[in-house]
């Protein structure tokens, strides 16, 4: 059985997707959920469904004894599901290729540091883009710049507002994101 982390940072609504897609798996489970935010919603989600959730701080995250050693003892595989810091050195070569991210945007557009939800939607609609999306990808040690698994596209109309393009972009990474998912572990796993 191949064993997900799932980081997130916020609402942690793509984690709990995640977690309902895989419920019923024989091949995959989910063992937990784990945040850099004490308040993250994530943290009430994982809760709710009974998945066993961690949250960390900045030096224990970048400390390969403790967190690196939580992940080598419980992951197989790292999702990181709305989750805004960059990953250390260590984490990205223990997990090479084992390790899958989701971005608002078709990278390159859009990416980097500062980058993310709302962030990225204002950005588009200002820049009146006709297009959008979600990128999946391996995560590397530079942010949103990881090989490319997987894009899928939406149009943005003149009148979205970029609350409209967050709906769009929401309603793509709940319909691909586990798939994927499945799809990596399926040829990487």
């Amino acid at each position: 059985m191949k064993r997900i982390v799932i980081f997130a940072s916020g609402s942690g609504s793509n984690a709990e997707n995640i977690f309902e897609y895989f419920k019923t798996s024989n091949a995959v489970k989910i063992v937990s959920f784990i945040t850099n935010n004490p308040n993250a919603k994530v943290l009430d989600r994982a809760k709710r469904l009974g998945v066993e959730s961690l949250v960390f701080n900045r030096s224990e995250f970048n400390d390969e004894t403790l967190l690196g050693k939580y992940l080598q003892e419980n992951a197989d595989f790292i999702v990181l599901a709305g989750f805004l810091w960059r990953i250390p050195e260590y984490m990205v070569k223990a997990f090479s290729n084992k390790m899958i991210n989701i971005h608002p945007a078709l990278l390159p557009k859009y990416g980097g540091k500062g980058m993310y939800g709302m962030h990225v939607h204002n950005a588009v609609v200002e820049n009146k883009e006709n297009e959008t999306g979600i990128t999946i990808h391996f995560v590397n040690e530079n942010y949103d710049e990881g090989a490319i698994i997987f894009q899928a596209n939406t149009n943005v109309l003149p009148s979205d507002s970029p609350d409209d393009v967050a709906g769009k972009i929401h309603a793509l990474e709940y319909e691909h994101f586990p798939k994927i998912i499945e799809q990596v572990l399926l040829k990487h796993g």
